[in-house]
């Protein structure tokens, strides 16, 4: 499938996106913790602060799709609610970011596919159908998350990034709303164990946080070495990184180098998943979740995604 491009121009940002794209399961999914604090869903629409360096620009992004049957033309549409005008640079990256977060350069149909030939597919694949993994496309974002969801369960995981977030992070006020953005690697480099301890993080995740951010913040881990390296490249570089085991690992390569063999199966909510779609009586071992992912080669990610899915 070819890679889409955001239009250029100084207006809003619009991406097409392909079928299927089920975007009122998307916003469901984005909908699932009231603590999230890197974007709002409002309505129908998504509010998410971006910043980079020192250029900071709250976008709203809304789903359109004009006209009737062959006429109709789905699409993603970026606007600047504040009135800001962003920089070309900081357009390029929004556009890009979009096409990460949504997996929109991706072709579901031999998914969909697979999932048919399913059983513990099949339900999942039909009820969300068009729903497109969400991605987390920033590499630093996405394993400060794996380790902050390391063995405690999802709602408190959310309250620890909301605070780290507010804590450390950048942040623009509108409409009578703070926005915020996710800390800049530098910034968590640059603390001591005891001020992230301080919003409740174990010690060892506190430290563990730091070290992820010094080694993004000198340029040591990034994710285009990461892509570059392929599956094993990848997976021994991530696993080489004190407080990153497998599952931390996988979940990283799932969510934001979009490797579609991911799996993180040791995963409790995956497990449970197979469990309840499989009629199990038992919550099968990890090494089993393996051996029954066996059919589900090129897309143990997106099938991991949908089972958990079916949790909420």
């Amino acid at each position: 499938m070819n890679r889409i491009t955001p239009h250029a121009g100084a207006g809003p940002i619009v991406v097409p996106v392909p079928e299927p794209f089920n975007y009122a399961a998307a916003l469901a999914y984005l909908s699932r913790s009231s603590d999230e604090a890197l974007y709002a869903v409002e309505g129908n629409s998504l509010v998410k602060l971006f910043a980079r360096g020192g250029e900071e620009i709250l976008v709203r992004v809304d789903y359109a799709e004009d006209g009737s049957g062959t006429a109709a033309v789905p699409r993603l549409v970026a606007t600047f609610p504040m009135g800001d005008a962003p920089s070309p640079a900081m357009r390029e990256h929004i556009g890009a970011y979009m096409l990460e977060w949504f997996d929109l350069d991706r072709d579901l149909e031999p998914f969909y596919v697979l999932t048919e030939s399913s059983d513990l597919l099949r339900e999942a694949g039909r009820t969300f159908r068009g729903l497109r993994m969400i991605g987390i496309p920033d590499l630093f974002e996405a394993v400060c998350w794996a380790i902050i969801g390391q063995q405690i369960n999802l709602a408190f995981a959310y309250t620890l990034k909301k605070r780290f977030t507010e804590t450390f992070g950048r942040s623009v006020s509108w409409n009578g709303r703070e926005y915020w953005a996710f800390p800049e690697p530098a910034v968590v480099a640059s603390l001591e164990p005891a001020d992230i301890m301080a919003l409740q993080m174990t010690g060892r995740k506190s430290e563990y946080l730091i070290g992820a951010a010094r080694l993004v913040a000198d340029g040591t881990l990034d994710k285009p070495s990461l892509l570059e390296a392929g599956w094993e490249g990848a997976e021994s570089k991530l696993v080489a990184i004190r407080g990153i085991g497998l599952w931390t690992a996988h979940y990283v390569m799932m969510r934001c180098l979009r490797m579609p063999e991911a799996l993180p199966a040791a995963d409790v909510g995956l497990l449970n998943a197979i469990k309840a779609a499989g009629g199990m009586e038992r919550r099968p071992t990890a090494d089993e979740a393996r051996e029954l992912a066996r059919p589900w080669k090129g897309w143990e990610a997106y099938a991991t995604f949908y089972l958990w899915r079916t949790l909420y």
